[in-house]
């Protein structure tokens, strides 16, 4: 079974697909650095919806999402962008966890896999 990597980099892929599955990365946002809880989600959503049509999926196919949050009070400003995006009936097994994230400016970091 072929593995295709979209995104190489030095330390990681921004995504691995492997037969009918794809495995996303960790992403945060690039624009919206140091934004507002809700304005890093929304973009991070925008980037996932692009990796996974690179990959030749969609957010209906997402099986699991693994989500990180600096703070978890900011859990429902998280969940005001979440909802608004995810398709209802399609929603995937998620988990969300405080976590410290890899730079004080990142507030949101999303993890998703996804069949295609």
């Amino acid at each position: 079974m072929s593995i295709q990597r979209l995104g190489i980099g030095a330390r990681m892929s921004r995504a691995v697909v492997h037969g009918s599955t794809v495995y996303l990365a960790g992403q945060v946002a690039d624009k919206a650095v140091g934004a507002s809880v809700p304005e890093q989600t929304h973009e991070i959503l925008g980037i996932i919806d692009a990796i996974l049509a690179e990959a030749g999926t969609d957010k209906t196919k997402i099986l699991s999402a693994t989500i990180y949050l600096a703070d978890i009070a900011t859990f429902s400003q998280m969940n005001s962008e979440w909802d608004k995006w995810v398709p209802q009936g399609h929603t995937p097994a998620r988990a969300t966890v405080e976590a410290k994230l890899a730079a004080p400016q990142y507030t949101v970091e999303i993890a998703v896999i996804a069949a295609k």
